[in-house]
């Protein structure tokens, strides 16, 4: 990473290894029902593509959410008070940190975590430039297992953990649970947690964000599969493999597939995986929850709520929690 700022630290890589993938990629096929971890989407062609369905007509999600946030950041920095050091998991494009670092009353560090390192690389490269006043220091790792914040993180008093784009809906329940206790020690007993969750509604409007019509999302999915024959020696043919996706109302969350269009035999570092006809490989989950359902889901991770906010059509939450 360059190191062209003096306030842009130098990248710590904790991105899972080639090993780790094929052991992850190996064990899901392998199952009954076939799948692979949601974390592997994004490569570099998969953070590409993701950023482009954000900008989808049917995907409200991330529109919803910024301009959200850009009512309500005012509010939040009032609530979060000066020095805070700001932790985002999942940081992708950091379109929606801009937002938060402009408002924030003298933000102690910014440090991102994010398992796409290229786009790591290129985004706090960015940020470092237009924000040169705050420490930055990148952190490339499987944020949903426990990491090292890095040297910046040994003076901060006050975190605030931000974790936008309704990330959290890709955990089951239990999972997410696990995951904001996690968090919550990371961050310490002043520690304040700023997250995007997505509201249950109509589900014809949640069908159509997973599946727009200029097929980003399709292609988004595919991709696993293009990783997987690059960096793995795979030889999935990707014509016949079509992409699935669905609100599943009894288990309140859209499920994300690939389908198998025929029978099929597929290797994958030397290892083959028969395929049924219309077998599919569970690649996503996106659970979606009402105010009270969070709250409550927080509450049994040890978080307090501090605020809430909505949108006017309720299709999006923000929610502030603090350590009990």
């Amino acid at each position: 990473m360059s190191q062209n700022n003096s306030q842009l630290a130098a990248l710590i890589d904790l991105s899972p290894s080639v090993a780790e993938f094929r052991a992850s990629v190996w064990a899901g096929l392998a199952q009954h029902q076939k799948t692979i971890p949601a974390k592997f989407f994004y490569d570099r062609e998969g953070s590409r593509l993701f950023e482009e369905i954000c900008l989808t007509p049917e995907y409200y999600p991330t529109r919803t959410e910024k301009k959200l946030l850009a009512d309500v950041v005012s509010e939040i920095a009032g609530l979060a008070g000066p020095g805070r050091a700001v932790l985002e998991f999942g940081s992708g494009a950091g379109v929606k940190t801009r937002a938060l670092l402009d408002r924030l009353d003298a933000p102690a560090a910014y440090v991102p975590v994010e398992i796409s390192r290229a786009r790591l690389v290129e985004v706090t490269s960015e940020l470092a430039a237009d924000y040169p006043k705050i420490q930055i220091a990148p952190v490339c790792a499987d944020y949903t297992k426990p990491f090292n914040l890095p040297s910046v993180a040994m003076g901060v008093a006050h975190w605030l953990g931000f974790f936008p784009g309704s990330t959290i809906g890709n955990f089951t329940p239990p999972q997410a649970v696990q995951f904001l206790s996690q968090v919550r020690r990371m961050l310490g007993t002043t520690g304040l947690m700023l997250i995007g969750v997505d509201l249950r509604k109509d589900i014809a409007v949640l069908n159509a964000a997973y599946n727009d019509a200029a097929g980003v999302t399709a292609d988004f999915n595919l991709n696993l599969l293009t990783r997987i024959n690059r960096e793995l020696d795979g030889d999935f043919d990707l014509s016949q493999f079509g992409h699935s996706a669905f609100y599943e109302p009894e288990q309140g969350r859209i499920e994300m597939h690939l389908i198998s269009r025929r029978a099929q035999s597929v290797n994958v570092a030397g290892r083959a995986f028969d395929f049924a006809a219309d077998e599919t490989i569970h690649t996503e989950n996106s659970y979606k929850y009402d105010v009270d359902q969070f709250r409550c889901l927080a509450a049994s991770a040890g978080w307090s709520h501090r605020a809430v906010w909505t949108d006017s059509d309720r299709l999006f939450s923000l929610h502030l929690l603090a350590c009990e």
